[in-house]
């Protein structure tokens, strides 16, 4: 055997234990070439702390990988930079399903009807309505149902106007009709009995 070979010193298990004392893989471990000798002798884990206080055994530093050039090339697609059709792979519906933009359009209308019924600026039947109208594809955008919530709320505030309207006129025109059959009823009572008294006379004449 050459002396290179002889002169080689296993530390194959102080390497195992230094990993178990600072808590590392084995491949992390570093030891110090100029002290294999000593490293050697070290048979216990107590041992091995020791070199490690003097510096002899060192537990690597983790290796950086860096994500800065990532982080540039997604500042760059963020801004619409490489996103041509040479850069695309898929389909433009593998890209972004026409379903995503479909729940995502469908969650925000729900979400907005969902906050006005809880406000109580509509009520549940309007809720509904429009809920199923939003299902039916009515809608393109929160905008869009916004005007629709306000067209229906001033609608329905019209109609109630006119329906207020007609039913104050109809009390109006109930009571003028009881009030005219009041007074006919009066009239007639008072005719009555002007015609009673004229009738006497001619009674004493037929006597």
């Amino acid at each position: 055997l050459s002396p290179r070979r002889l002169a080689m010193v296993s530390v194959k298990l102080q390497k195992r234990l230094a990993a178990s004392v600072l808590n590392c893989g084995v491949r992390k471990i570093w030891l110090d070439p100029n002290e294999v000798n000593e490293i050697s002798m070290a048979n216990s884990r107590q041992n091995v702390r020791k070199l490690v206080k003097d510096g002899f055994v060192i537990r690597k530093p983790t290796k950086i990988h860096s994500r800065a050039r990532a982080r540039l090339s997604a500042e760059a697609k963020a801004k619409g930079r490489h996103t041509g059709y040479g850069k695309r792979r898929g389909t433009r519906e593998a890209r972004l399903p026409t379903k995503v933009l479909w729940m995502r359009r469908l969650r925000v209308l729900r979400r907005l009807l969902k906050k006005y019924r809880d406000s109580k600026k509509i009520d549940k039947h309007l809720y509904h309505e429009l809920y199923m109208r939003v299902k039916g594809n009515v809608f393109k955008n929160k905008r869009v149902l916004m005007e629709a919530v306000h067209k229906q709320k001033a609608e329905k505030i019209r109609e109630k106007a006119i329906a207020d309207q007609l039913e104050a006129r109809r009390v109006k025109g109930k009571a003028a009709r009881e009030r005219k059959a009041a007074r006919r009823a009066e009239r007639f009572a008072a005719g009555v009995h002007m015609e009673v008294p004229a009738a006497k006379p001619a009674a004493a004449a037929k006597k």
